[in-house]
């Protein structure tokens, strides 16, 4: 009986290392890419010393911060300063686990996938409050209270626009709102459910335009100000994690997941995970090209556009989505 709760064990430990390493080396790359990019825009070469097109550079910054020293303030809360960024970085992995890369392909298939997404991305916001207000400093925690306001407002229309996708499904489960997609990606009749779930996940991740958190100009570094070493790259590690997710549930709620575009030689050859992965690199792109062109808004603008604009039209589409299934006799709109 030990052998066998053993081996169970042991092949467990082997799916989620398969899952994990692939996100870490993933985070590490597409941050090379998310440098590049800026380049681009910016008319600049970006990384391009440390090894062939700079594509070691995030090695490099991984040493730096494993041999830089970790300070520790006099006066903050150690055990909760040390356990943020834990958090942060674990939370960002365990939502991994239930996204389908194929049909079969999966960590764990649960029926209520989209809950088990919503309950642990609510969590993240934690990690951050918990670094700012036990850092005992003024700036990370100002930046801490706009991370919580922001992440709390947003996760809001986020909300709404899931809702729409599973009135159309009518399933929680995430292979299940993937096959839904198979004649017609749900971003063409949810298009602008679409647009305002990229624009919230923006938000969600705390990336620009809604970069408020960690504002360098008035809070240094927000929440992160009192971190260094590898603590530091926790939070930066769990911050493109966290990206890289909300890239994937765009990619899987209304770009299909792991299906292909055209169901005809030779793209019907290409394997499942690749489509998805695909996806989740274009999502990327423009995550990279909006941080590299859009300038930062105002907190007042940020809390305007998440409850005055995207909240209403997010219900409305709820409501308008509703009756379109009701009028037709509950047949899903693909």
């Amino acid at each position: 009986m030990l052998n066998v709760y053993l081996n169970i064990i042991f092949s467990d430990s082997l799916k989620i290392l398969s899952l994990v390493i692939p996100v870490l080396i993933a985070v590490a790359m597409i941050v090379w890419v998310d440098r590049r990019v800026w380049g681009l825009v910016q008319l600049r070469r970006g990384p391009n010393v440390v090894g062939p097109f700079g594509l070691l550079q995030t090695v490099a910054d991984a040493l730096k911060y494993i041999f830089k020293e970790i300070i520790i303030p006099a006066g903050s809360n150690k055990i909760i300063f040390i356990l943020a960024p834990v958090v942060t970085m674990s939370l960002a992995l365990l939502s991994w686990a239930v996204i389908p890369f194929g049909e079969d392909i999966y960590l764990t298939n649960i029926n209520v996938g989209v809950l088990y997404l919503f309950a642990v991305s609510s969590l993240s916001v934690y990690g951050i409050i918990m670094a700012g207000w036990a850092s005992n400093s003024k700036y990370p925690f100002l930046g801490a209270l706009r991370s919580a306001a922001q992440m709390v407002s947003y996760e809001v229309s986020i909300g709404f626009v899931i809702v729409t996708v599973l009135l159309c499904v009518g399933s929680l489960n995430l292979v299940d709102i993937v096959i839904a997609q198979k004649k017609v990606w749900f971003a063409v009749p949810l298009f602008p459910m679409f647009i305002i779930f990229f624009i919230s996940a923006l938000a969600e991740t705390n990336r620009p335009p809604f970069d408020l958190p960690e504002a360098e100009a008035e809070l240094v570094s927000g929440y992160q100000t009192e971190y260094s070493g590898m603590m530091y790259a926790l939070f930066w590690l769990g911050e493109y994690a966290n990206i890289l997710l909300m890239c994937a549930m765009g990619s899987v709620l209304f770009l299909g997941g792991w299906l292909s575009p055209i169901d005809l030689y030779p793209f019907n050859l290409i394997p499942t995970p690749l489509w998805l992965i695909f996806k989740i690199f274009i999502l990327f792109i423009a995550f990279a090209l909006i941080k590299a062109i859009v300038p930062r808004y105002r907190y007042d603008q940020l809390m305007r556009l998440g409850w005055k604009v995207f909240l209403p039209i997010s219900l409305a589409w709820v409501v308008i989505v509703s009756g379109f299934l009701v009028y037709f006799k509950k047949v899903p709109i693909n």
